[in-house]
């Protein structure tokens, strides 16, 4: 059997996210605080010679060539020219429309193996260009470091940030973004902070509102972990997150929270599980 390449694709949660304006194109400028989490979906790839790009894994409702892994796969290979394809089967464990970046670091963590596979040797800058053509949210995966970003997402700054241990409760909702940043009562005016000024700043996330108003599920799981810690909604969610000092802390209030109520404990890094993986390949 051909020898299979398996990486994880990580978690992110948005520690904060400020909306400070909109621009002519109707996106939205954005100011947020992005960690990695330590849980994530995984992926195995194998190497074809015909050139075909096959991801194995069937996901509900995603139809083959509509999935991010596969649009960045064919992406890298005919901006590369390179001749040759992929087999990819995937274990997907992060919830599709809950804010913690399941498409997007799955393309991500795509397009560093098929770098590394194809022997293509491209520059992080360059696969983080072409990331961002699918998706805002998919540079920092490729980078791989906590960031400060701003525009659309795409202006990264590393950051070195607390490593605490995260509660995450996974309301059974998918979120439309487009729908949360098309709603006429979203705060868009946010004052814009200096990255200098992250450690003082009380976060917020101007989404949370509006998901609130529009899914009971997200605002039932905010109040049920904000019964013991702060809890915050990650990027447009629907996932939900509070902070600990430690392992301990988190699963005790997890066992704490209603059966009804899905969650993982994850610890917060401050570069992803998948670089660190990549490193030790080297």
């Amino acid at each position: 059997m051909q020898d299979r390449l398996t990486l994880p694709a990580p978690a992110k949660l948005n520690l904060f996210l400020h909306i400070t304006g909109r621009r002519a194109d109707g996106y939205h400028e954005l100011q947020t605080l992005f960690q990695f989490l330590d849980h994530g979906d995984e992926l195995q790839f194998a190497v074809r010679e015909d050139g075909e790009i096959c991801l194995n894994t069937e996901i509900e409702g995603v139809p083959h060539d509509s999935n991010l892994i596969v649009k960045a796969a064919r992406r890298l290979q005919e901006q590369s020219g390179c001749q040759l394809g992929v087999d990819i089967w995937l274990d997907k464990r992060l919830p599709m429309g809950g804010g913690i970046g399941g498409g997007s670091s799955d393309a991500a963590t795509t397009l560093l193996a098929l770098n590394h596979l194809w022997q293509l040797n491209w520059s992080e800058d360059r696969l983080a260009a072409l990331g961002l053509s699918l998706g805002a949210d998919v540079p920092v995966f490729v980078r791989g470091r906590a960031a400060f970003a701003e525009g659309v997402g795409e202006q990264l700054t590393p950051v070195e940030l607390e490593e605490p241990w995260f509660l995450v409760v996974v309301p059974q909702v998918f979120v439309s973004t487009a729908e949360v940043f098309s709603d006429p009562e979203l705060t868009r005016d946010t004052p814009p902070i200096k990255v200098r000024s992250l450690l003082g700043v009380d976060g917020h996330n101007d989404c949370q509102p509006v998901v609130e108003k529009r899914y009971p599920d997200v605002r039932n799981a905010l109040i049920q972990l904000g019964k013991f810690t702060q809890a915050r909604l990650t990027g447009t969610g629907a996932c939900v997150f509070g902070s600990f000092p430690n392992k301990g802390d988190a699963d005790k209030v997890r066992r704490q929270l209603p059966a009804t109520l899905p969650s993982f404990v994850a610890q917060g890094r401050n570069i992803s599980m998948l670089h660190r993986k990549l490193q030790s390949l080297d």
